[in-house]
Formats: C-alpha cells, sequence, structure tokens
C-alpha cells in the first residue's frame, strides 16, 4: 500500500506591514484579487516566509527596516504606500531590490490584478528564465554573445525577447541585420511604468519567427527609465519562455532593474591582462545587482592568459570560452545573426548554456 501523500502547502503573497490603514487597503484588493495572503508585522516576521511568496508586497513604513534586515533579493517584490509619502519612491525600491513601487489609490488596479495573477489559485507558473550579459571592456563582445544566445533559445523554439539595455551599443537590431525590421523602438516605450500587455508587446516589436528584440534605434541620445525597463521585463516574463538582456558595463538605473531581474548574468572579458583589470571595476559594480554571476573568456589570449587564470582573478565561475571565429565577424557583416547557423565555437557554446538554464535539449539543428 502506497504511503498517504498531501499537498504542497499553498504558498501566498506576503504583505510586510505595520500601518494598519495600509494593512487594510492591501487586504481589501487582495480580496479583490480572489487570494489570502500571509502578514508580517516587520522583515524578522517576515524573514521565514520571504523567499518561498510568490508576491512580497513591502509597505513603506517598513521599507527601512527591511533594508536593514539585510534580506535577500528576489523577483516579484513591490514597495507600496500612499502616494505622497511614497513618491517618488525609486531610490529605496533599488536597495531593496524591488522591482515595481505602487502608490495608492492610483495603483488599486494594477495590485488587484498581481494578487489575481499571483494568489492561491493562480495555478503553477513558470516564468521566462531571464539572463543579463555585459562586457568586462569596451569591443568585449558581449552584444554579440547576447545576440547568440537569444537566437540560439528561439531556434531551439523558446519563445524569447531579446533587450536592449544599452543606450549607447548601437542597437542590437543591427547584430542581428534586422534594422530594416518595421517595429518600435525604446524612445517609443520610454514612458511605460506600469503593466504591460505581454502579447501586445510581443506584436509591437520587430521579430522573426520566436525571436522578437527590443532595441535602441539611431535616434537622439534619450535616457531609459527603469519603471519602462521593469515593465518591459515584467511583460516579457509573463509573456515570454525566454529573456536575455544586453546590459552597459556603467551601469544606469534601468540596468540595475535588467541585472535584478536575471536568474543569470555572464560577464564577457577577452583573454588580456588588461581587460581582466578593467573588468574587475565592472564586477565590483554589477555583482552586488546578480542573483548569480559567471565569467565567458573570449580568444585570442595573446599573453597566454588561461580562461582559468582570468575567472580566478575576477572571483568568479568559468561559465565558458570563445575561440576566435572569423567566419562570425564576415557574417555580422553582411547582416547575419550570430550563432543562426547552429555552428561554431559560439553557437555551441550558447546551445549548452541555454540547456543549462532551461533543462532542455538544446541542439544544432532547427
Amino acid at each position: 500500500m502506497s504511503p498517504p501523500t498531501t499537498a504542497p502547502p499553498r504558498r501566498l503573497p506576503l504583505l510586510v506591514t505595520a500601518d494598519g490603514g495600509l494593512l487594510d487597503d492591501l487586504l481589501r484588493l487582495a480580496a479583490a484579487g480572489g487570494t489570502e495572503v500571509e502578514l508580517a508585522a516587520d522583515p524578522a516576521a517576515a524573514r521565514a516566509r520571504w523567499l518561498p511568496a510568490p508576491l512580497v508586497l513591502i509597505g513603506h513604513d517598513q521599507a527601512q527596516a527591511c533594508l536593514r534586515a539585510r534580506l535577500p533579493r528576489r523577483p516579484r517584490t513591490v514597495l507600496v504606500g500612499r502616494t505622497g509619502e511614497i513618491n517618488p519612491g525609486w531610490e529605496i525600491a533599488e536597495l531593496l531590490g524591488a522591482e515595481h513601487v505602487a502608490a495608492l489609490p492610483a495603483a488599486e488596479p494594477w495590485l488587484v490584478d498581481r494578487f489575481t495573477e499571483y494568489g492561491a489559485d493562480a495555478g503553477p507558473r513558470r516564468p521566462a528564465r531571464t539572463v543579463a550579459v555585459l562586457g568586462g571592456r569596451g569591443g568585449a563582445g558581449a552584444s554579440v554573445f547576447a545576440s547568440g544566445l537569444a537566437v540560439t533559445a528561439a531556434r531551439a523554439r523558446l519563445r524569447t525577447l531579446l533587450v536592449d539595455a544599452d543606450p549607447l551599443g548601437g542597437g542590437l537590431d543591427l547584430v542581428l541585420g534586422w534594422e530594416e525590421l518595421d517595429g518600435l523602438r525604446w524612445p517609443a516605450l520610454s514612458d511605460a511604468d506600469g503593466r504591460v500587455d505581454a502579447p501586445a508587446l510581443v506584436r509591437a516589436l520587430p521579430s522573426r519567427g520566436d525571436l522578437v528584440v527590443l532595441s535602441w534605434d539611431r535616434g537622439d541620445l534619450l535616457a531609459l527609465p527603469a519603471p519602462a525597463m521593469a515593465a518591459a521585463l515584467d511583460a516579457a516574463r509573463r509573456g515570454r519562455d525566454f529573456v536575455v538582456a544586453d546590459v552597459p558595463r556603467q551601469l544606469d538605473d534601468a540596468a540595475v532593474v535588467a541585472l535584478q531581474a536575471a536568474d543569470q548574468a555572464y560577464l564577457v572579458v577577452p583573454a588580456e591582462l588588461r581587460a581582466a583589470a578593467a573588468a574587475a571595476r565592472v564586477v565590483t559594480a554589477a555583482a552586488p545587482h546578480c542573483a548569480a554571476l559567471g565569467v565567458i573568456v573570449r580568444g585570442p589570449a595573446p599573453g597566454r592568459l588561461k580562461a582559468v587564470e582570468v575567472a580566478r582573478a575576477l572571483g568568479l565561475p568559468l561559465a565558458g570560452t570563445l575561440r576566435p571565429e572569423p567566419a562570425l565577424c564576415r557574417g555580422l557583416e553582411r547582416g547575419e545573426a550570430p550563432a543562426s547557423g547552429g555552428r561554431g565555437p559560439l553557437a555551441m557554446l550558447c546551445q549548452r548554456l541555454v540547456g543549462e538554464l532551461t533543462g532542455l535539449p538544446v541542439v544544432g539543428a532547427a
């Protein structure tokens, strides 16, 4: 006779606040979203339920206390309060790793949607795997590697979004050879600051098959607000299977949001002493915002610097190496997307990494 089985405990959204008025508002919104919640008056009471919760709402009254408690960063965290006491809110939200700032009463419909999405009756979900890529120095090849990962994921029939988070990078649509494709670029989406409809976003962007790209154009240089990046990534996690963000070395607020949203980040470093020294500064800036950070070492190595030596010097796990690939450079000049043929060092590395990240077998043929 088989032993009796018990259903796993339901995981409920977690509210962290000691403000009675705010708590009443959030309980009302949770009920409208059809879910119960767990309550914690302070970070000490929240700690055991912090990571398992599908959604965490931090009341503005407990923001500083949560910051002092050094609770681990986690996805789906919202800083919430009333208009006037929470605005602008993004500075402390960034320190907490919160992805959104919800000011009541304006954010009430958005919060009801969140409770509906992550409540007890919402059922199991598998949000998109999210990867961030950044270069250890200028010209490291991070954009090409990020594009190769996205192309490889799409070839594996994963619905993929490639996000260009570097306003000075020239546009990932150029790396893919997609500059002539119609669709919105960042300047048209920079005012987004709330929930973005995932299907509508996909329809609006340049795409081929399962790959969609959110790129910069060659127009005037604009600052990308952090709320716009957060909204786009939130929509991507809900509507895609795999997300790759190409992040600049000099982190702005939007880049930090992309790093914090990533399940895995990769730092691309040429096998050169000066490049490794420059990459060490990037690690210092980026590592506090990363759930996991690994290094990709790219050849050639003029001074015979080994990949394991670069990784050891940076204090990072070695995620992979890239041999020189002259055919890749020629293909890029002809408008061929990186790794699109499924062969060569870049394609092979991307196939392995996408397989590790998704748990799916990824092979060269598609």
